[in-house]
């Protein structure tokens, strides 16, 4: 327990091997259950979560269904491989069965410093947050162990993110090391949430839609010996697919569900003006028609623009740095 929350971490692990025993050891002494979520590994990853379970929990511990009201170390295996979003979905979904009120994420590859876990899940305990995740950006001495590919990566997929999610103020949106309110998992429908690599973009905007609360916390880049299992040539088409659905998803829910919002009236703008005037400019090359398609593509930008500038001071109150000095 932690300032009377009860707090539990969930580990999602898939071929872990060598690495998920330590991350379970070094989780702290406050945290009153651990799920570990094992999404059908091939290696020795199941057995060396039952070895460390055994270790920490009480031998006598009574049982009750798959879990145990007294064993903090909860060992879960998926029949199938879910990708590491079902493993933490899985997580969730057990966590708040339990009743459990701040739920964290810790992966299974070692790359979360266990010692910081107080920084993540003090905004949410103390009522600043419904989420808070970390965020390798914000101090150049935490990214500079970042490999350039996966930097120039994060950097790309935090502006998509920020226009997807409408957090406008959030970075790194792929730091997986996270907590969670338990109303914020009700509100957002975790149930329904995206199960492969691109979970955590997909969970930002169903909070946006929620109205939860987001606050960054600054966190190091830990990189060792683990090895990545994102496909990139499959990871980054199925999530920008993911957030182009979930962007237009937003916009209706948040803008048009009641009333036509000038949000929603300036993307549609927007649209309008860039397809015909690429359509036009297109037109022109091909026929003798002069159509006027740098003004209508302009007009269009200058809409794209507004759209952007009126979501960003719509949801301003919904983000935050922690640390920072509240506006």
């Amino acid at each position: 327990m932690y300032q009377d929350s009860t707090i539990g971490v969930v580990v999602p692990a898939y071929n872990e091997a060598g690495f998920v025993g330590d991350v379970i050891d070094t989780i702290p002494a406050f945290v009153d259950r651990i799920y570990v979520v094992d999404d059908a590994s091939t290696d020795e990853t199941w057995e060396e979560i039952l070895e460390h379970a055994e270790k920490q929990n009480p031998p006598t511990a009574e049982l009750v269904g798959d879990g145990g009201t007294e064993r903090r170390v909860v060992p879960i295996q998926h029949s199938e491989n879910r990708g590491v979003g079902g493993a933490i979905k899985t997580g969730y979904q057990r966590a708040h069965a339990d009743g459990i009120e701040v739920i964290t994420v810790m992966g299974g590859d070692g790359q979360m410093d266990p010692d910081i876990i107080e920084r993540i899940i003090e905004p949410v305990v103390n009522d600043r947050a419904d989420y808070t995740k970390g965020n390798r950006l914000l101090l150049g001495d935490h990214y500079d162990s970042m490999p350039t590919f996966r930097y120039v990566g994060n950097v790309v997929l935090t502006y998509l993110t920020r226009i997807a999610s409408g957090y406008w103020e959030i970075g790194d949106p792929q730091n997986g090391y996270t907590a969670i309110s338990g109303e914020a998992i009700e509100a957002a429908d975790v149930d329904d949430m995206y199960e492969f690599y691109g979970y955590c973009n997909d969970l930002l905007v169903k909070l946006n839609v929620a109205d939860m609360r987001v606050v960054d916390v600054p966190t190091p880049a830990v990189y060792g010996d683990e090895e990545s299992h994102i496909d990139y040539s499959s990871y980054i088409p199925k999530v920008s697919g993911m957030l182009f659905r979930n962007f237009l998803w937003r916009i209706r829910a948040k803008y048009l569900s009641e009333r036509l919002h000038p949000v929603a009236l300036c993307y549609v703008l927007a649209l309008g003006g860039l397809t015909t005037g690429t359509a036009g400019g297109i037109a022109s090359l091909v026929t003798d028609l002069e159509l006027p398609a740098l003004a209508t593509v302009a007009f269009g930008l200058l809409f794209l623009v507004l759209a952007m500038a009126l979501d960003k001071r719509s949801n301003k109150h919904l983000t935050s740095v922690a640390g920072a000095t509240p506006t």
